[in-house]
């Protein structure tokens, strides 16, 4: 059986992975929003794809799995308190994110996109802001007295 520190290292792992993939995805999009010859367009959807199936995905996936697996195996009392609750809400926020980043990818592949490169520039800004709460949270693991 994997001990704690080793299922915590994985997570940390692969939220590092999926956490690059969420910063890098959007910068992509302002670019390819940007770009106007064939070459750029087809190379900015092979980059889309490779991140978005090859690292991100999987990288979301492993962090979900390796984190539920820590606290249901080893930390389930974490589940009762209200740090937590929060964080597993921004993680299933940033899911959604994954998400629309999935839909904006394939409205690229369709030429079908319709946002700009400022629109993508700010889109870009959210899983900042998200990281940040999740850190913040799971680091102070803070007692809200409601």
């Amino acid at each position: 059986m994997l001990s704690m520190m080793l299922l915590k290292t994985l997570h940390i792992i692969f939220m590092v992975a999926w956490f690059s993939g969420l910063f890098y995805l959007p910068r992509l999009f302002v670019y390819h929003s940007m770009a106007k010859d064939k070459t750029s367009l087809d190379r900015f959807i092979i980059m889309e794809k490779k991140l978005l199936w090859g690292i991100m995905t999987p990288s979301a996936l492993l962090t979900i799995l390796f984190g539920l697996i820590l606290t249901c195996m080893y930390m389930p009392e974490y589940l009762s308190q209200p740090w937590l609750q929060i964080k597993i809400s921004l993680v299933t926020i940033l899911l959604i994110y994954h998400i629309w980043c999935i839909k904006i990818y394939r409205n690229f592949l369709r030429n079908r996109n319709k946002n700009s490169h400022v629109w993508f520039r700010w889109f870009n800004e959210f899983p900042v802001l998200m990281l940040t709460l999740i850190i913040i949270l799971v680091v102070y693991k803070p007692n809200f007295n409601f």
